[in-house]
């Protein structure tokens, strides 16, 4: 007996075609997705490329709080009562985006039991992630801050091999990230380039020596 066609429902190939309530959206290097202030009716998936966050405060400081990859949304705050964009996203690369009304979202999640539970996984890996920065920025020293940073960049901890960061990312861009200046940022890259715990080849290059450094707390990576 053939399966009904609902348990044939593929999340991923649903966020890939345009329908009801989706778009398939291309934007260029440094194009915004949308800008903080702006009206949050739709979430955004992205298929291709990377997408910065940044926060900007009432004084005009400026920060980038997350760089998101392919199979991760963003924009999902609507569905939890925002109704402003509480940051700006920029394309840090041509990226192909799939954008999803709230309303379509809503009927999704509802009927589609896959995509529920894709949609689901997303936001608890994010929360994961937003508790470990935290307890990062809390308790570790700048300098573990970056190698930390530098590792997540590259895929360290998925399947396959670590990627070169691309596309490349500014010193000013990491230190947004960790919560220090750019010349001190500066200054622990030019170290654990001299230690070999990274390389440059037109993109940074993260070494596994790096990873053990960050496991088993070697002394470079305590703050003087």
């Amino acid at each position: 007996m053939e399966k009904p066609a609902k348990d044939m429902f593929d999340p991923k190939n649903f966020l890939a075609k345009v329908g009801a309530g989706k778009t398939i959206l291309e934007f260029h290097k440094n194009q915004h997705v949308f800008e903080q202030g702006d009206v949050a009716d739709t979430v955004f998936y992205i298929q291709k490329g990377k997408v910065k966050l940044t926060v900007a405060s009432d004084q005009g400081k400026e920060a980038v709080v997350a760089i998101l990859e392919p199979g991760q949304f963003f924009g999902e705050g609507c569905m939890n009562g925002h109704a402003l964009r509480i940051a700006t996203t920029t394309a840090m690369e041509d990226c192909l985006i799939t954008a999803i009304t709230k309303a379509a979202m809503i009927v999704a999640i509802h009927d589609e039991p896959k995509f529920s539970e894709l949609f689901m996984a997303y936001l608890l890996t994010r929360n994961s992630r937003i508790e470990e920065d935290l307890i990062d920025q809390l308790f570790n020293s700048s300098e573990r801050r970056l190698a930390r940073l530098l590792l997540l960049l590259a895929n360290f901890g998925k399947e396959g091999s670590p990627q070169p960061i691309t596309p490349n990312i500014s010193q000013e861009i990491l230190a947004e990230m960790i919560g220090t200046t750019r010349s001190r940022v500066s200054a622990f890259m030019n170290k654990f380039r001299k230690l070999g715990l990274i390389s440059y080849n037109g993109h940074i290059e993260v070494h596994n020596s790096l990873l053990n450094a960050v496991l088993h707390e070697k002394p470079q990576l305590k703050e003087e």
